[in-house]
Parts: structure tokens; C-alpha cells; sequence
């Protein structure tokens, strides 16, 4: 991984102007290097500093997301799996919130397209899903690009308490109504 890393690095900085469009390019091909979001911007935080690492990291992620929704509407029958899949490991009757996306973005380990699917579905329209991405990408780039070197050496005493310290957030910015349907409620025995 380090030698794949460093290859990269120099790679897009020995692009020159076309660097931002390797960067932003490089952002919508990380899924299929099974790389991690927090690993691209982490790198062009190193390579752009913060400012304009977190604009083309915000850029790259959200054409990701994009691109992520064209997919996933394009085949309903993954779509379906996946939604089945979300509601066996959240919960049949949870909604995420957009806050509570946003946050759950900031931890490395959860898997990115996952939140994604969440935003589908409490988005009514495609517009509303570009924004509720724009809005739930901005916190992440920034953060990971920013703190970039200093999430890299960050030690797993530190790392561990500030994962704790996202934990009451996450369940204070929960949605707070349930819907329940009828038929699940009362469960008709056959």
C-alpha cells in the first residue's frame, strides 16, 4: 500500500496543471482500487494544501456520488439488495439524517457508497440528493485534508477517543420518530 501510495503521489505532482484533473480523476476511480475516501484527501491535503485540497476533494467525491446514483438507478435490483443489505445492519424502520451522514462520514472504516445509499433514500429528487452529498462531502474533505498529516500519525489512544466522542452526536441528531406499517405491526399468522 505504501509503495502504491507513493507512486501515486508523484505521479499527480509531476502533472503539472493537469495535477487538479489527475486528483479529481484519481477520486472517481478509487472505487475500483478498493481505496478509502480519508486516503485521497488525506494525500491532497498533503499535495495542495488545505484550501485547494479540499475544493478538488469536495469536487471528486461529489461526482463520485453522482456517478454513484446514476448507477445504482440504472440497476433496481442492486439497488433493492443493497437496501435490504442497509436494513439487516441499521435497522428495518431507521432513516439516517443528513447530520447524522455527515458525521458518520468523518469515521474511515464505514463504508462510503453505504452512506451514500442512505441519502438516496430520504432524498425525494436528484437535486436533493446533490445537495444533501455536498452537504454531508464538504465536513470530510475538509477535515481529512486539513488534519491530513496529523490524522496520518495520530495514535489509536487518540484516534479511539475521538471515534467516542462522535458516538452521542451520532445518537443526539437521530431521527426521533418511527414509522411503523400496519401489516408490520400486526403480523397476520397464515
Amino acid at each position: 500500500m505504501e509503495v502504491f501510495s507513493t507512486y501515486i503521489l508523484a505521479f499527480i505532482e509531476t502533472g503539472g496543471l493537469l495535477a487538479p484533473l489527475l486528483f479529481i480523476s484519481f477520486h472517481l476511480l478509487r472505487p475500483l482500487f478498493f481505496l478509502p475516501v480519508v486516503f485521497i484527501c488525506i494525500s491532497g491535503g498533503i499535495m495542495f494544501g488545505a484550501v485547494a485540497g479540499t475544493f478538488y476533494s469536495v469536487i471528486g467525491i461529489t461526482l463520485s456520488s453522482i456517478i454513484f446514483y446514476g448507477v445504482i438507478r440504472w440497476m433496481p435490483r442492486t439497488f433493492d439488495r443493497l437496501v435490504r443489505l442497509k436494513q439487516k445492519i441499521i435497522g428495518k424502520h431507521s432513516e439516517l439524517t443528513t447530520s447524522q451522514v455527515t458525521l458518520l462520514r468523518l469515521i474511515p472504516f464505514i463504508h462510503f457508497h453505504l452512506l451514500s445509499l442512505c441519502l438516496i433514500e430520504i432524498s425525494t429528487s436528484f437535486k436533493e440528493y446533490t445537495k444533501s452529498s455536498i452537504i454531508s462531502n464538504v465536513p470530510l474533505a475538509f477535515v481529512y485534508t486539513s488534519i491530513g498529516q496529523w490524522i496520518a500519525n495520530l495514535s489509536p489512544l487518540y484516534f479511539s477517543a475521538f471515534l467516542i466522542a462522535l458516538l452521542p452526536l451520532i445518537y443526539a441528531l437521530r431521527r426521533k420518530e418511527v414509522i411503523i406499517k400496519w401489516q408490520d405491526f400486526f403480523q397476520v399468522s397464515t
